[in-house]
């Protein structure tokens, strides 16, 4: 499936998720209980919005192309390539560089 013609509904967010590092900067292979459960993903397509009761849309918080910091990768549903659809609340924060 073509991801780049899927528009998430409402505050909904489609991400693809970056491999896990399972070393350290020094070489230390790390065991999978070790780590802690946080992942990166790169948001490749936002909804519109949550709709408010006023009927309108509320503002999302994250734009295309942001990464951002997970603490859970919510449905995966492309293994491969690792793309996920999750609400935006379920994101915990924006990483700059």
């Amino acid at each position: 499936m073509n991801w780049n013609k899927l528009v998430p509904l409402d505050d909904r967010v489609l991400l693809q998720f970056e491999a896990e590092e399972k070393q350290t900067k020094s070489g230390l292979v790390l065991p999978d209980s070790s780590r802690e459960e946080q992942y990166i993903a790169l948001v490749l397509a936002i909804g519109l919005g949550k709709l408010l009761d006023s009927g309108e849309r509320g503002r999302m918080s994250v734009k295309v192309g942001d990464r951002v910091l997970m603490r859970v990768k919510g449905h995966i549903i492309d293994e491969e390539r690792q793309i996920s659809i999750v609400s935006e609340s379920n994101i915990l924060g924006i990483i700059f560089k």
